[in-house]
């Protein structure tokens, strides 16, 4: 029997993507019916169509279906996808600036404006899902790759959603490494811990052996040159910090470079601009090259697998986003982290691992913490706790920075904080 999955945010650049995708695993999983849903009826309807003439060259037997309205989309889903961006590009270029004027990181997951980010996009989440459990099919699984992931999953889970979060980042490096020693992406197994964007590879198996020890005989400098971060740092931790945790090993560089050039949002706002304007051309009929400069590498093949091995229970293993459990024994069993799991029909069983090391487990401790304060604060509109979360965080941590962040924050965001209008410190 086939499914019904329902995309939110099916207006985005990505979801190509993801039509390649599933159709890359249709062998696992039959999709009957694929309906894309927008409040933007103009992107609706461009992606869409590109979305058709993709699976039209497929032969594909299913319907796609596309929609603004949510209940249509949600009603009977057995898979619901979340990738929407509250506030869209205009949004993130705020996150990605603002913070800048404090002389403070500005980065749309990460920081103050990943704090933004949460604040606009939890409540949204919430309600979408609180409507699907009304709607959707019993048992039906939301897959979350909306950002901040780790926030968004943590908020999903603690208020009784069925939710696994999907990052793209641990697939994308084992893609690398399949590549570096030349094997298949499935010969390739990462020790991929911490949290969502705060993330070390600790093992990289080939084939079941570690190869992670001979890449560092040399002191790390071939996975410097491949990851692009310091080898006297890789070779001092012992493993493979993601590329976020530049954004933390070296702030002030980062901050410095910010300034000097374009946010990451202006490139992304003009890619996306080309993209619309390639996808209305009515002979396209695959994804365009282009596709590979927005971002989110293998977000389909991500997003298809974990879908897949729900449907199927495979019980292959993934990196997602899942309740530890008690797999990194020193932290609580209920906190949101980022590591291998086993995937079958009853969801993401996640893998026992070795404690943190003292200054992973430190960074992440105080993460969670920011975490755990910017999801109350984006549910109740309290400054008070607004202001503890942005102490919380260590790109932040001051208290004068903190009151006068929040401020600018609150006023640059305030048609998408309803909660915070009638708040008072």
């Amino acid at each position: 029997m086939g499914v019904k999955i329902a995309v939110v945010g099916g207006g985005s650049t990505y979801t190509p993507e993801l039509v390649e995708g599933l159709e890359a695993f249709s062998n696992r999983v039959r999709v009957d019916e694929l309906v894309l849903h927008d409040i933007d009826a103009v992107r609706l309807e461009v992606v869409g169509g590109l979305a058709q003439r993709m699976l039209d060259r497929l032969d594909w037997t299913g319907r796609l279906h596309l929609t603004q309205e949510r209940a249509e989309a949600l009603d009977g889903a057995d898979f619901v996808l979340f990738q929407l961006r509250v506030g869209g590009q205009a949004a993130r270029l705020v996150d990605e600036t603002l913070p800048l004027r404090f002389g403070t990181l500005g980065q749309e997951t990460t920081g103050a404006g990943g704090f933004a980010k949460a604040l606009r996009t939890v409540p949204v989440i919430l309600d979408l899902a609180e409507e699907a459990e009304r709607r959707a099919a019993p048992g039906a699984w939301i897959v979350d790759f909306t950002n901040p992931v780790g926030i968004v999953t943590q908020a999903l889970l603690d208020n009784g959603h069925r939710a696994i979060g999907l990052c793209n980042v641990a697939i994308g490096l084992q893609r690398q490494f399949a590549r570096f020693f030349d094997v298949r992406p499935e010969q390739v197994e990462l020790e991929h811990v911490g949290l969502n964007h705060l993330t070390w590879v600790r093992a990289l198996r080939v084939d079941g052996v570690d190869r992670l020890p001979e890449l560092l005989e040399d002191g790390g400098r071939r996975l410097a040159d491949e990851t692009g971060m310091p080898a006297e740092l890789i070779a001092s931790l012992g493993a493979i910090p993601s590329y976020y945790l530049r954004y933390y090993y070296f702030r002030d560089e980062v901050v410095a470079h910010q300034r000097d050039g374009h946010s990451r949002a202006e490139e992304v706002m003009g890619i996306e601009n080309e993209l619309l304007e390639l996808y209305r051309d009515q002979g396209l009929a695959e994804k365009p090259p282009l596709l590979e400069n927005r971002g989110g590498a293998f977000y389909s093949v991500a997003a298809a697998q974990l879908i897949a091995s729900l449907h199927d229970g495979a019980g292959d293993v993934q990196v997602v986003d899942v309740r530890n459990g008690g797999a990194l024994p020193d932290l609580a069993d209920d906190v949101i982290v980022e590591i291998p799991a086993r995937i079958d029909r009853d969801g993401a069983h996640p893998l026992p691992l070795a404690p943190l090391a003292p200054e992973m487990r430190g960074l992440v401790e105080q993460m969670k913490a920011f975490e755990t304060l910017t999801i109350e604060a984006a549910m109740t509109g309290d400054r008070r706790v607004a202001l503890r979360a942005l102490l919380a965080n260590p790109l932040i941590g001051r208290w004068e920075l903190a009151r006068d962040l929040l401020d600018a924050i609150l006023e640059a965001n305030g048609p998408h904080l309803p909660r915070f209008a009638s708040a008072v410190l």
